[in-house]
């Protein structure tokens, strides 16, 4: 894209009060994401246009882009991967979807357990995979939810790539929470509710995110209250491996404190990994392990990812046949009591996270919680889908 093909930045318009730095005056940005310091003059000038808009400002901080300003409430918005994704859809704002980062990893069938609650897929399908400047430019949006420096670290983006679209078309506000083993990302993490609190000021949301806030804890607690002693609690081996006929895993650690593995650790299990010395997949670590370093651990339960598409039946026809069937494989003791389930999303939101703890507490504790395979529910999808469309106390 040339310049000349960039939004002009001499009449501001209504998207102008929503950029972090709030109006684009002059040709220059007021203090905000880009962390500059504002003249008195033009702070002045800023003040006065938002009360002539009838709009207060707010200020949103979070890592790593630090405090972003907003003149008027975002409608407009584009996230990255599921996490985010479902965040906004969780606060209403499904409407102003725009495209996403990583549409393949985004599993919205959830949503149609729950009543009125929906997204557009020709909008997820026209835009799947955002992740250059141009793109940026064309979806024109109000907020991206992307973390910075995963653009920079997996995308090759340049800091001055960042502040060129924040400038130009609106802030970024987001941090990778889903593990904690890359490198590169040396500042805060966040827990799930901890972003979804963040996203909610984005939105000007509170009241919704309380209200799943309190439903999310009234619900892990129900359920922690009736898991049996932790001497009692079935070991797992969590592992990623795409294919049908898998040969070979790559491993995660339950001990990383990521948002992708929240359901295990609310529900108590233990680390078949714990004192080895097999590190956490990451960007920067893919290794791979074969049978015979699966049996040497022999978990109780074997969580495989990269199945999501599949339902709990067509797993066990495919992924769990295959192992059954294999010589080695099938010496495992998780493979031979049939506890061999899908791993769950590697990007989930707060949604998503309900129907994630659900899954996970009827395949470590069927006698309690009824098999997977079940039609049994653990919580209330109507509650869920009231908050969602605004239908709630």
């Amino acid at each position: 894209m040339t310049d000349g093909d960039k939004p002009t930045l001499e009449q501001p318009t209504r998207r102008d009060y929503i950029k972090g730095g709030g109006l684009i005056v002059g040709g220059s940005l007021l203090a905000g994401c880009s962390g500059n310091t504002a003249t008195e003059s033009t702070t002045a000038e800023n003040e006065e246009t938002a009360t002539a808009t009838g709009t207060e400002s707010y200020t949103v901080t979070m890592e790593p882009v630090g405090d972003v300003t907003f003149q008027t409430v975002p409608e407009r918005w584009l996230p990255y991967g599921g996490t985010y994704a479902d965040m906004g859809v969780a606060l209403g704002q499904a409407d102003g979807l725009t495209g996403i980062g990583g549409a393949d990893r985004y599993y919205t069938y959830v949503y149609d357990e729950l009543p009125g609650v929906s997204v557009d897929q020709e909008t997820i399908d026209a835009y799947p995979e955002v992740r250059t400047k141009e793109e940026f430019y064309e979806l024109d949006s109000d907020v991206h939810l992307y973390d910075t420096q995963m653009l920079v670290n997996w995308f090759d983006w340049s800091q001055s790539d960042v502040d060129e679209i924040a400038e130009n078309v609106a802030p970024f506000v987001g941090n990778l929470i889903f593990r904690r083993s890359d490198e590169w990302h040396d500042y805060r993490y966040y827990t799930l509710y901890q972003a979804f609190e963040k996203v909610a000021e984005v939105f000007q949301e509170q009241a919704r995110y309380k209200a799943f806030r309190q439903l999310h804890d009234d619900y892990i607690a129900d359920l922690q209250s009736q898991l049996p002693p932790a001497e009692e609690r079935p070991n797992v081996l969590l592992t990623f491996e795409g294919s049908d006929e898998p040969e070979s895993f790559s491993p995660y650690r339950l001990n990383d404190n990521g948002t992708s593995k929240k359901q295990w650790r609310d529900l108590g299990v233990t680390d078949a990994l714990a004192g080895t010395d097999i590190e956490n997949l990451s960007t920067t670590n893919r290794g791979e392990y074969d049978y015979e370093t699966l049996l040497a651990v022999d978990p109780d339960v074997i969580l495989v990812r990269g199945h999501e598409r599949k339902s709990a039946t067509e797993f066990r026809e495919t992924v769990l046949r295959f192992m059954q069937d294999h010589t080695v494989g099938s010496q495992l003791t998780a493979v031979q009591n049939g506890r061999v389930y899908r791993g769950g999303y590697l990007r989930q939101g707060p949604i998503h996270n309900f129907f994630l703890t659900e899954r996970a507490a009827q395949q470590l504790y069927p006698d309690i919680f009824g098999d997977v395979t079940s039609d049994t529910e653990l919580f209330d999808r109507q509650q869920i889908a009231d908050i969602v469309t605004g239908e709630f106390e």
